[in-house]
This record gives structure tokens, sequence and C-alpha cells, in this order.
């Protein structure tokens, strides 16, 4: 048997061995890296979370929402405030709580909107909730100088939000694959068709924006420590509404995998660009968004599809198939 119907054989097999040996490595680096590879690693992850749960909804629904920032800024602002009043595990489900239950009353108005009405309406929403908070935080509540929170162990953090990743990945792998995921997809395909085959759409679309959304206000919960300071401004960062969404077109959304690739990349980037190019990051970023929506439009993993596809490879695929069906 050569490598091309050995892969084709047992192309589960090796997917879940690559897994395993991912999860295994992300376990065990806290026990020999570096402080300064722990916090990359797990800043990695957290974008993970971002872009699966963006992904989750948006990819399937194909609602482009922009209130990444305004979920995740909640989780963080929780944080803010409860820290040392609470468990850390407990403030995490209420960041989680909180991102959600503000998700089921916007999506219950804004989910009736459509295309770029919806969109507008998030980024504005990340706008004002972030003024708000900040007016509330700095004049009301006399916190003008924002929150100092004591510096976390990069190791608890990492393992908290490495649970999180996984549980997110187990979150939209199974929606993928249920009933409710193939109603959310004939959502995205054609929403006028799935209502006259008597599917609530507006129900639908409010419960998986609701769940994707509880994700975000977890992680926020969870990468709040690593601030060390934290006030509105910069836990509603509007920034982190849009590289979520980068990060899920670059690795692409075809897959679940998909949104894990381009957090990778763009997350390392992103630290990178950020302490070698702090004048030009926008700039930067702005060219790679650019570039990632003209030259790769599926993504990455849309990318290796579509070269599976072509002659040459096609063809080692389907001669292994053939030898396997001969030797059987």
């Amino acid at each position: 048997m050569d490598i091309t119907s050995f892969i084709s054989t047992h192309r589960k097999l090796l997917a879940l061995g690559f897994v395993l040996l991912i999860l295994i490595f992300l376990a065990t680096f806290p026990l020999y890296g570096n402080e300064y590879y722990i916090n990359l690693l797990t800043t990695i992850l957290m974008y993970t979370v971002l872009a699966v749960s963006w992904a989750m909804f948006s990819g399937a629904t194909g609602y482009m929402s922009l209130a990444t920032a305004a979920f995740f800024g909640i989780g963080i602002m929780a944080t803010a405030f409860l820290e040392g009043t609470l468990p850390s595990p407990v403030i995490i489900v209420i960041g989680g709580l909180l991102s959600a239950a503000l998700a089921f009353l916007i999506g219950l108005v804004t989910l009736r909107l459509k295309g770029i009405y919806f969109t507008i309406f998030t980024f504005g929403f990340v706008m004002f909730i972030s003024q708000t908070a900040y007016y509330i935080d700095s004049h009301i509540l006399g916190n003008a100088w924002g929150h100092e929170l004591p510096l976390p162990d990069p190791g608890m953090l990492h393992y908290t939000m490495l649970g999180l990743v996984v549980v997110t990945l187990l979150a939209i792998y199974f929606i993928r694959r249920s009933r409710y995921g193939l109603v959310l997809l004939s959502i995205g395909g054609n929403e006028e068709a799935a209502e006259h085959m008597g599917i609530n759409t507006t129900k639908m679309k409010v419960i998986l924006f609701t769940i994707s959304s509880a994700f975000m206000g977890a992680a926020g919960a969870i990468y709040a420590p690593a601030l060390v300071h934290v006030e509105a401004r910069i836990a509603f960062n509007v920034f982190n509404s849009f590289v979520p969404i980068l990060m899920a077109i670059f690795g692409g959304m075809g897959q679940f995998y998909g949104p894990v690739i381009g957090a990778a990349v763009f997350g390392y980037l992103d630290r990178t660009l950020r302490v070698e190019l702090a004048e030009y990051f926008m700039l930067v970023f702005g060219i790679m968004l650019v570039v990632v929506i003209m030259f790769l439009p599926n993504g990455i993993t849309g990318l290796i599809q579509s070269l599976q596809k072509t002659r040459p490879i096609a063809k080692l695929l389907h001669r292994g198939k053939e030898e396997q069906h001969a030797n059987t």
C-alpha cells in the first residue's frame, strides 16, 4: 500500500491523531515554555474562540456581524468589576451569560434586518455600548482611571482558555452536524425559501447568535487579567470586531477548523506586528484584509480543496482508491 492509498484509507484516523498531537502540545507547553510564548499561545487561543464563534453564526447564516467587540468587552468588564469578589469560574460564566443575554435582546430586534442593515447596526452597537460603558464607569461609578487587575498566572490562564477553545470547537462541530445546523445552512443558502418551508428563521438566528456570543463573553472574562489595566475604551476596542472576521475568512469557513488556522496565523502576526511595526500596524492589517478578501475568498481550506481537485493530485488520490479496491 503506497502513501496515497494509505492516506485515503486512514484519513479520519490521521486527522484525529493530528488533533491529539496539537492538544498534547498545547496542554504540556506551559511545563517547558517561557512566559512570552505561553502568553502568545494564550492570545492565539483567545482569537481562536472569537474567530470560531463569529464563524459559528455568520458563516452559517451569511449575516455579517460586527458586534464581536461588544460581547468580548462585556466579558472583560465583568472580570474588571467582579475580580476578587467571586471565584474565577463563576466570573467566566457570568461574563458569558451577560453577553448571551444582551445578544438575545439585540437579536430579537436586529435579526429581522437583512444584509448591510444588520452589519451597520451591529457596528453602531459596538460604538454605542463602548461610549455608554465608559460614561457610566468613569462619571457615575467614579472609575475614571479604569481598573487594575492582579497579574495572572500564565499557565492557569493558558489552561482556562484552552478549555474554552475545546468547548467552542465541540459546539460548532455538533451544531453543524445536527438537524439545527442543516436549518441554519438553508437560511444561509436562501432564507426566503427556508421561510416558505415553515422554518422560523428569526428564532433560529437568535438562538445561534446568543450561543456564539456566550463564548465571546467567556473569552473576554478569561483574557481580562492579561490586560492588567482595563477600561471601557480598551475592553470595547472596535478592532476586536474585525480581527476575527479576517481570521475566519483567511482560514476558511467551509470547515469548522478553518477559523482555527486563521487564528493561529494572524494571532502570531498580530503580536509580532504590534511589537515590531507598531506605527504601521493598522496599515499592514488593512492591506492584509484586502489581500485575503481578493485572493483567498474561500480561505486556506478552500484553497486546499481546490488543489485536491487539480488534475495531478486528483489522479494520485484516484489511483490510491483503485489500488485499495483491487486489494479488497
